[in-house]
């Protein structure tokens, strides 16, 4: 049908514009909070392309979500501003007749959406804090550059190496300053070594050197000379960090037998399946909630949008506290909100598809209506 394909056409069009819009301004957000991590040494600027990717992919279901609600509602409110609506029910259609072509267009993206929160929500979240975790816990040996002084994971140590010969595990020209329980201590040396020992552990010998203890104008300040100074560099392989619930698989979170873990995993798996559940009715909520009057011609729409993007995704989130802390049933949990937005979609389209009854009628099968 000619008003279907219309319908369809520019449902995509406006759907891509908002999701690109909303794309940038997540980027643009993004890139001022994972270059702020990196200033205050949180995360490697190496990474930070990386982890705005991964951040980027983790929101996309959310974002497409926001997007087939709000395309919906502009595409809708500029037909009714427009009177194409008009030209819609004056071929015999109702607004009940939006449903269908709408839902055949939101389908593939609510597929789309289960499957980013199902599978590549936890996939990116993992791989973030991987990232992060691994630069944390970096070893000193993995930033001593020749001719760079370079700072410790902590901030504990600083070095700097004239001379790095690698296969040799020699230096040469050594500089290294450490605090330790509030006490400054600097030591150097024209000659070391990089010592191996069990356990992944690392250090660096120094030969023939000096080594300043505490403050020039301190009285407990001392010089000290010694033959060899050993300072650890690497304490033990880093791990990779335990995945949090949001970071799991479906299939660890259905099967960890952690008991205590149990609440909080169910709680993630219900947000997760809830997601696409949310896009579906405010995807319906939006066809009833589109109504302009064409002599108006205002977007009053956009708020009440706004408005109730914010109460749906938060109560959303509520019951996913209540499930993680065991104030609530899953099952319990896991229909209420939906079955109210599907109720407040049903409610609002049988009042807009004959306006001229009392709300209270608009309710009654069609016989009963008109009795």
């Amino acid at each position: 049908m000619i008003f279907h394909q219309a319908l369809r056409r520019e449902l995509s069009f406006t759907t891509g514009g908002v999701f690109l819009v909303l794309v940038t301004i997540m980027i643009t957000t993004l890139v001022i909070r994972i270059l702020g991590f990196a200033a205050n040494g949180a995360v490697n600027p190496e990474d930070a392309l990386v982890l705005i990717a991964l951040a980027t992919l983790g929101y996309m279901a959310v974002l497409l979500t926001v997007s087939l609600f709000v395309a919906v509602l502009i595409v809708l409110v500029r037909w009714y501003k427009d009177s194409e609506m008009i030209v819609w029910f004056a071929s015999g259609l109702s607004v009940a007749s939006l449903i269908r072509p709408i839902l055949q267009f939101a389908a593939p993206l609510l597929v789309i959406i289960g499957l980013l929160a199902l599978f590549v929500w936890p996939w990116a979240n993992r791989e973030s804090t991987i990232i992060s975790q691994r630069f944390q816990q970096r070893s000193d040996v993995s930033m001593v550059a020749a001719g760079q002084f370079k700072e410790s994971a902590k901030a504990e140590r600083v070095f700097f190496i004239e001379e790095l010969d690698i296969e040799k595990s020699e230096v040469k020209n050594i500089f290294a300053a450490e605090t330790k329980n509030g006490r400054l201590s600097v030591a150097v040396a024209s000659t070391g070594f990089i010592q191996n020992a069990e356990g992944g552990e690392k250090s660096i010998v120094l030969s023939n050197g000096r080594r300043y203890e505490g403050l020039p104008t301190q009285p407990d300040f001392r010089i000290l000379e010694f033959a060899q100074y050993s300072t650890k560099i690497q304490n033990k392989s880093a791990l990779d960090p335990a995945p949090r619930d949001r970071e799991k698989t479906v299939f660890e979170l259905l099967n960890d037998p952690d008991t205590n873990a149990t609440n909080p995993n169910r709680a993630e798996l219900l947000w997760r399946i809830g997601l696409p559940l949310m896009a579906l009715g405010l995807v319906l909520i939006a066809i009833p909630l589109a109504y302009v009057n064409p002599r108006l011609g205002n977007y009053t729409a956009m708020f009440y949008a706004v408005l109730i993007y914010l109460i749906y995704s938060n109560l959303l989130n509520l019951t996913q506290n209540f499930v993680a802390q065991g104030k609530v049933n899953v099952f319990m949990a896991a229909w209420p909100v939906h079955l109210l937005a599907f109720g407040i979609a049903f409610v609002l389209i049988r009042n807009r598809i004959n306006p001229s009854l009392k709300w209270w009628r608009r309710q009654l099968p069609a016989f009963l209506a008109n009795k």
